[in-house]
């Protein structure tokens, strides 16, 4: 089976060499970057099945080098961040973000939410293709189309709107939608569903512009509705 390569981009030497003691052992290939400016470069000579991104880095912080990122590749970022601020935390979901971790953390943990986001990001069964009016989701190829237009969607965003296209017109709560894309229960990141929702329904509306294809139902949580031609 081959391994995942995981980029670890974190200036404290200390913390890197440890993450990468812990993914060794559970067979992950990894190579470390310390400097915000090296990233791209590093993504380009070898590119990672997961990028551990640092948000306070020399050079480029990890909140530019995720925007920059996402401007050529969907490969999946967690973010470290040593911020207690939510809105710091959740700025970085804005850019294209998969999860956030906080620091101080546990190695241990960190290898779970690495392979959790790995999970998400494995081919479905070839005849997974699901269909809304205009709005294809094709789980074989990872891609979503809307009138032959390719929806680019983090994996995070892709997972949440194959949830929602299964079962139109169900609502489905904030912490249904945790355990289903995360695979675990995590405090706080009802709030990082919301700002994937929230990133999801400003693509969609753009191809879509006439509906609102997800609904927000107060208190309860979300739901996609039926989707005309």
């Amino acid at each position: 089976m081959t391994q995942h390569h995981i980029l670890i981009v974190e200036d404290e030497q200390k913390i890197a060499l440890l993450i990468q003691d812990y993914l060794k052992q559970d067979g992950f290939q990894t190579t470390i970057v310390c400097h915000g400016d090296q990233v791209l470069p590093a993504i380009k000579k070898s590119p990672p099945d997961l990028v551990l991104l640092d948000i306070m880095l020399p050079g480029l912080d990890g909140v530019a080098v995720c925007r920059e990122i996402r401007k050529s590749s969907f490969v999946p970022i967690i973010m470290l961040t040593a911020k207690v601020d939510e809105l710091d935390r959740l700025l970085g979901l804005e850019m294209g973000a998969d999860d956030y971790i906080c620091k101080p953390f546990s190695p241990r943990e960190v290898v779970a939410r690495i392979k959790a986001v790995l999970r998400r990001t494995r081919p479905e069964p070839a005849d997974q293709k699901l269909v809304q009016g205009p709005l294809v989701l094709d789980a074989e190829s990872r891609q979503v189309m809307v009138n032959d237009t390719f929806v680019e969607v983090t994996p995070s965003e892709f997972k949440l709107l194959q949830i929602f296209m299964s079962s139109p017109n169900k609502v489905f709560s904030r912490d249904e939608l945790v355990q289903r894309v995360q695979g675990y229960d995590y405090e706080g990141y009802d709030r990082t569903v919301d700002s994937h929702i929230k990133n999801l329904r400003k693509k969609l509306l753009v191809l879509i512009p006439e509906q609102e294809v997800i609904t927000t139902v107060y208190g309860i949580g979300y739901k996609l509705n039926i989707i005309t031609e």
